[in-house]
């Protein structure tokens, strides 16, 4: 190896291979090529691609609700458009199957290269073990949004073939026509995206905490669970603003003729937050972690 004008390079006298800088080990190409290529990669994203096919069949076969109070709720306006599809799809995914595709990607990212007694070499390379971590958190989120784009879209597309482009409507009679709705959709799923970050944050330090990746996505949804039911104890009144999964509906707010605002600002904050501290937390823990494995 010679520079440009013949002489040989001198070598770095802090023992790194000339030419090494810390900037180009693990690339995102490289390590995003390598996580579409796992299982769990196209399990996760196929699921979320065929639920909104199951919704459809469900109410293929099973029909309106035929509620006899007269009343219309979300599973009667789930037929009505392809807003009304997308709402109903994003509805049911929120609460529980988003929250453990997210842990998925990100609790998996670190334990599974421990798990496999790879973690060590990669660090050997070297990869700093700062940019380890930030590497595979990038390469996490681009996984969980294109996980998240992807229900969005094949709901929307299902739904627009089979129930037309009608106007969105709101079991409170609100609605908005149909390119409005969707553009009001994609704000929803911005603040999905920015609500669901604590659920990142949590796994990813779990994730730094054990070499079983199973544990720590478990663990992140067993949290999540937790906070659901915590959430559904009024008597502890303002207690449950600071629960990270407190507003986690609150996207449902873009529906609504005029936007309100406030839970959609106080539940991205909290998310934000939650997510920092746990970030912080897991940077601290692996920087400072004996690698055995």
């Amino acid at each position: 190896m010679s520079t440009r004008d013949g002489q040989a390079p001198e070598p770095y006298t802090d023992g790194r291979a000339a030419g090494y800088h810390a900037r180009r080990t693990l690339p995102l190409r490289t390590e995003l090529v390598r996580q579409f290529k796992r299982r769990r990669t196209h399990l996760a994203l196929g699921f979320l691609a065929v639920l909104p096919v199951i919704l459809a069949v469900a109410f293929a076969i099973g029909g309106g609700s035929g509620s006899s109070s007269g009343t219309i709720d979300l599973i009667d306006l789930g037929t009505r458009g392809g807003v009304n599809f997308t709402v109903f799809s994003l509805f049911m995914s929120v609460g529980f199957l988003l929250i453990v595709v997210v842990a998925l990607f990100f609790g998996d990212s670190v334990a599974s290269e421990a798990s496999w007694s790879s973690l060590r070499y990669l660090l050997a390379i070297p990869v700093p073990r700062s940019r380890l971590l930030q590497q595979k958190a990038i390469v996490s989120a681009v996984l969980s949004v294109l996980a998240l784009l992807l229900l969005f879209a094949v709901a929307l597309a299902l739904g627009t073939a089979l129930y037309g482009t009608g106007p969105l409507v709101t079991p409170f009679g609100d609605s908005l026509g149909y390119g409005e709705a969707v553009g009001r959709l994609a704000l929803a799923l911005t603040y999905i995206a920015v609500n669901l970050t604590w659920v990142a944050g949590l796994a990813m330090l779990l994730s730094v905490l054990t070499d079983a990746p199973l544990g720590a996505v478990g663990g992140t949804v067993m949290v999540s669970i937790l906070v659901q039911i915590l959430d559904q104890i009024t008597a502890l009144g303002h207690w449950r603003d600071v629960l990270p999964g407190h507003f986690s509906f609150a996207w449902t707010r873009f529906l609504a003729p005029t936007v309100d605002w406030h839970d959609v600002v106080v539940g991205s904050f909290s998310a934000l937050a939650c997510a920092a501290v746990f970030g912080v937390c897991a940077w601290q823990r692996f920087s400072a972690k004996d690698i055995t494995s």
